[in-house]
């Protein structure tokens, strides 16, 4: 991924006078959300189709906690093993083995100088500055916080701000075909009408069709 903590910052992710630590509230915001939503699943819900081609709700979820671990794992120096990447064995209770995936990333985030740190990302390619780091968990989880929505008919509860700081991140993740698809992180860019509001384009962006999952 050929993207700078630079172009993100100057593209509108962080408000006037913010810092690059502000991805880290950013992606606070966006994780509680997903956290939200996953707890509003109930048991006939797992086997749910999602955005995510392929993925029921449980295994999407399952994906989910396996990147807070990874994350986690990035943030404290230790990405480069491929363990802390592995969805969890027992996917039973997937609410509480959410919860307890977040409740990690978001501590290890929290850590002071996180942003400074370099995270081991072997899913993107290699090493990226702890605040370009966070910037992608934080786009991952609007996404996915949008992927549990849509699957259950729910609303999504994400400020406007939010919305348009992970626009700014989508815009610059590569569009590359040969990058894109299955096993990669993103599916295909699909076009992006006109007018489109921050939420819609970032999906699109990002290879979602929110045309086809409308949210409650």
């Amino acid at each position: 991924m050929d993207i700078t903590p630079s172009d993100i910052t100057s593209s509108g992710a962080a408000q006037p006078g913010a810092t690059e630590r502000d991805f880290v509230t950013l992606d606070r915001i966006a994780v509680h959300e997903s956290l939200r939503l996953v707890a509003l699943a109930r048991d006939a819900d797992w086997e749910r189709d999602t955005p995510c081609t392929g993925w029921t709700l449980r295994e999407l979820v399952a994906h989910m906690a396996a990147q807070h671990h990874g994350f986690a794992a990035a943030a404290r120096g230790a990405g480069h093993r491929m363990a802390y990447w592995q969805e969890p064995a027992d996917m039973t209770a997937p609410g509480p083995t959410y919860r307890a995936a977040a409740t990690t990333v978001l501590a290890a985030f929290d850590e002071p100088g996180v942003t400074e740190r370099e995270f081991a990302l072997p899913e993107l390619g290699g090493g990226f500055p702890g605040r370009l780091a966070v910037s992608f968990h934080f786009v991952d989880y609007v996404v996915h916080s949008w992927d549990v929505a849509a699957c259950l008919g729910a609303g999504l509860d994400l400020p406007d701000h939010v919305l348009r700081a992970a626009l700014a991140v989508a815009r610059f993740v590569p569009t590359d075909p040969a990058g894109r698809g299955e096993g990669f992180a993103f599916a295909p860019v699909l076009d992006v009408p006109a007018g489109a509001d921050p939420l819609h384009e970032s999906l699109r962006l990002l290879g979602r069709d929110p045309d086809k999952w409308p949210l409650g």
